[in-house]
């Protein structure tokens, strides 16, 4: 679930009147196989998030308009806007040093994308430099001085940046600053390290269907495409490298899927017996739920709030060969699709803050309020006394998010404990609940086992 906000703008971007661009025709877009198409694009990019817009669904966007563009070009842009966006706030630390007022936002973007790129690439300074001046003179050609001005002046001063950021907390840990003394205070030992995972690039897991395939079979079919792969978990794979998921043999015949490590442990967890009838109340896109399908026989139905995200459900289960029932409807409204016949086991896959997973959606911590948080909670409880109606005595609910935020995992569960006389703990591994946090070879989740008592 994400929310549209716009994100905090600095004081003297609030205040500070913009500079002013002379009027001049914008230059032709560049070639797609240059640096100058990639910093375009990838400010671009940077704007929307800038606005409010959600990344991924811009980025969607922008390739369902340009179909043309080569892979190469595509994947170019996704890994600097991504890296870009995770950095949100690191750059423009720089540019308050630099800029007397901030210039118009298309070439805010541009300027952020750049620096990112002059850190990651130091080497190609010169050509950055100059292919950033390119791409402005696409997005207002009355500023490129300014622009070259800019990244050349913050070239001779690059030994004072970490100064520059140590001043401000926001960008020494590249998170907002309720983010990060939210996390402080939820794992004071270990805050520094969960934040610094969040501003990585995510590791690439494959789920191997025991229904058609095996682990060994498929790491050696990966393997004759040049794919190393260590094994993690039941049934998965963890990639040494992400590849574009059409590059993996057996994805399109259903012999495995993409999904990362922590994820996997859902499925796990809830430990569905054959026979048994199971829900799962928010599956889409599906993962958790053919998961399940593939551990055993069982009969499932799969709840989606919103019906495109049902489809993604629906055609998940079709290339992996399972079968599920499943249905539009929200999971709070038990009229909507509950025929009254109570569940064995249900998976409670709620909505939630995404903290955990924030690598992947870096906008996420730059679009996120600390008070959506609370609202998060509030949607999570009433998720969990709603479905806790359907669940039989002597049943098990597993309570899972990708968030590593008490409120949303350890706080939400004593809560409902208090709530309800007739549920209990289970322990998971010795211990009353399960919080995975982010680390080279998964993301963040947390999961508590909940039981019915008879």
């Amino acid at each position: 679930m994400n929310l549209r906000r716009t994100p905090a703008r600095s004081a003297a971007r609030k205040t500070a009147p913009r500079s002013r661009a002379p009027q001049l025709p914008p230059a032709p877009e560049p070639a797609s196989s240059s640096l100058a198409f990639t910093l375009l694009q990838a400010a671009r990019l940077q704007l929307a998030v800038m606005e409010g817009e959600n990344l991924t669904a811009s980025f969607e966007r922008m390739l369902a308009a340009n179909p043309d563009w080569p892979e190469s070009s595509r994947a170019a842009i996704r890994h600097l806007a991504w890296t870009s966006v995770r950095a949100y706030g690191r750059a423009d630390a720089i540019l308050r040093q630099l800029l007397a007022h901030p210039p118009a936002e298309s070439i805010h973007a541009l300027l952020q994308v750049a620096l990112i790129r002059l850190e990651q690439r130091p080497e190609q300074a010169h050509t950055t430099v100059d292919q950033a001046v390119v791409a402005a003179q696409v997005l207002m050609p009355g500023l490129k001085a300014m622009v070259n001005g800019v990244l050349r002046n913050a070239l001779r001063q690059r030994e004072s940046w970490a100064d520059w950021r140590a001043a401000e907390l926001d960008a020494v840990h590249a998170h907002p600053r309720w983010w990060i003394e939210r996390v402080r205070q939820d794992h004071p030992a270990v805050w520094e390290s969960v934040l610094a995972a969040g501003n990585t690039h995510p590791p690439m897991s494959v789920r191997i269907n025991q229904r058609r395939s095996k682990v060994t079979s498929a790491s050696a079919a990966l393997a004759t495409q040049g794919i190393e792969t260590t094994v993690c978990g039941e049934h998965g794979l963890l990639l040494a490298e992400p590849v574009p998921v059409r590059h993996l043999p057996g994805f399109a015949e259903g012999l495995l899927s993409v999904q990362d490590a922590g994820a996997q442990q859902a499925a796990i967890l809830l430990d569905a017996q054959p026979g048994e009838r199971v829900l799962d109340a928010c599956a889409a896109p599906g993962g958790k739920t053919a998961h399940i399908l593939e551990r055993a026989e069982v009969e499932l139905l799969a709840l989606e709030l919103d019906s495109e995200r049902a489809g993604r459900v629906k055609a998940n289960l079709q290339r992996l060969g399972l079968q599920a029932e499943l249905k539009v409807a929200d999971c709070t409204q038990l009229e909507q699709w509950w025929d009254g016949r109570p569940f064995d086991r249900i998976l409670a896959d709620v909505p939630c803050s995404g903290s955990g997973v924030v690598r992947r959606h870096p906008d996420i911590k730059w679009l996120r309020r600390e008070a959506d948080i609370a609202q998060f909670a509030a949607t999570q409880a009433q998720i969990l006394d709603a479905l806790w109606q359907t669940l039989k005595p002597g049943g098990t609910m597993l309570y899972v998010t990708c968030s590593v935020f008490a409120q949303e995992n350890q706080a939400q569960i004593d809560h409902f404990l208090r709530r309800h006389g007739d549920a209990r703990q289970a322990a998971i591994a010795g211990q009353p609940d399960f919080q995975l946090l982010p680390a080279a070879d998964h993301d963040g989740f947390y999961f508590a086992r909940l039981h019915k008592k008879k």
